[in-house]
């Protein structure tokens, strides 16, 4: 540590303390993002579905206000928005630029809660599955990208998952599907307006900076769609019920994905990233199943598995599977050795064995001594002994 001694420069105090954030493991980056990522998506639905909340345009206005007011405190009192200072934000850039990237992201953000109220979120995940093909799409639209043969084949084929996923679902509602498309379409030109408006440009912003420029746009657009959609059927009863501090507690996690979301950028690659992402949706749908006991069926399942193979391939390709592929059978190899490999590999296998044993003793316990899961086990031997009785 030092101090400033006028034109003497610099004069040490103490010896260097090492910086908290240098000690951080990138893994713990990822997992506090993928934790705030679906904790928000599950708190929504929560707020708007079980809680009863029924106003998804009001909640997003209220986020946005909430981030507003979050972004200007931190940009007074913190360095999180300095990069702020670099794009110089004048009358045309804003007109031309930010406000309507900000409409684009009003929109999205306002059928991405709506869908909600009609659609699960094991579904609603599935049907996220087909957001590249609709950038991929307005990319050739707008001519950022070439229209290419073999992307469009690979498309085709996360479409095909969702369309299957879609066929199996039981409790479908169009006016969910519509929502959720909406959704998608505005946030896939929003995406490719960034890139053609600012990155052309020169101009990038983090997450939590465009957040600084747009929230403010977005909370007015919201507003005026709230006062003739939704301010006319608003009852307190509801926002007593579901509980001002839960309204105050989900835009506070909803803004800290934000702040979560700067953390990780340039701590890892696309490639994990891109696997990080998957593999937190699919976590997002078994949570949600086992939240809300949603059903899923087989068609689903299937269609999903095809949806998740197809956007795994458009995001990696075949060059960087087939060195993660080979990667992943000699640690496998390793893994599994006789002798046991090196140290590191030795702690590994404990840890990975220790985890597999505590989950397993987790279900057995939860199946044994949980009310829910006395349920289940008395119900599956009533099921297979009245079918021996019969028989």
């Amino acid at each position: 540590m030092t101090v400033s001694n006028g034109n003497r420069g610099l004069l040490p105090m103490m010896e260097a303390v090492p910086s908290i954030k240098a000690q951080v493991p990138v893994w713990a980056y990822i997992v506090n993002w993928m934790f705030f990522s679906n904790v928000t998506i599950i708190f929504n639905k929560w707020l708007l579905d079980t809680a009863g909340f029924k106003y998804p345009i009001l909640l997003t206005c209220w986020h946005l206000i909430y981030a507003t007011i979050a972004t200007q405190i931190l940009a007074r009192t913190t360095t999180l928005l300095d990069s702020r200072r670099t794009i110089p934000v004048n009358g045309r850039l804003y007109l031309r630029t930010i406000l309507p990237i900000g409409l684009l992201y009003s929109g999205s953000l306002i059928c991405s809660n709506v869908v909600y109220l009609y659609l699960s979120v094991s579904f609603i995940q599935m049907l996220k599955a087909a957001s590249p093909v609709a950038v991929l799409f307005a990319s050739w639209a707008w001519g950022v990208a070439e229209p290419n043969l073999s992307k469009f084949i690979n498309v085709l084929v996360i479409v095909l998952g969702v369309a299957i996923s879609s066929f199996g679902e039981i409790q479908f509602s169009w006016i969910g599907f519509f929502f959720q498309i909406g959704g998608t379409c505005f946030e896939a030109v929003r995406v490719v307006m960034i890139q053609v408006m600012l990155s052309g440009e020169g101009l990038n912003m983090d997450p939590l900076v465009s957040l600084y420029y747009y929230a403010p746009v977005c909370a007015v657009m919201n507003f005026f769609i709230a006062l003739v959609s939704e301010l006319p059927r608003f009852k307190w009863d509801d926002a007593v019920n579901a509980g001002f501090g839960m309204l105050f507690l989900n835009a506070s996690i909803a803004f800290i994905l934000n702040v979560a979301s700067v953390c990780l950028i340039g701590k890892t690659s696309g490639l994990v990233m891109t696997l990080t992402g998957i593999f937190k949706s699919i976590l997002l749908v078994v949570a949600s199943v086992l939240i809300w006991s949603t059903q899923i069926t087989f068609l689903q399942t299937v269609g999903y598995i095809i949806a998740l193979a197809g956007l795994t391939y458009y995001s990696l390709g075949y060059d960087q599977l087939a060195s993660l592929g080979a990667a992943t059978l000699a640690w496998m190899n390793e893994f599994l050795s006789v002798n046991g490999g090196n140290g590191a590999m030795r702690s590994k296998r404990v840890v990975v064995v220790g985890l597999s044993s505590l989950v397993a003793v987790m279900v057995v316990l939860e199946l044994t001594m949980s009310e829910r899961g006395r349920r289940m086990l008395a119900s599956s031997w009533h099921d297979r002994h009245g079918r021996h009785g019969h028989e």
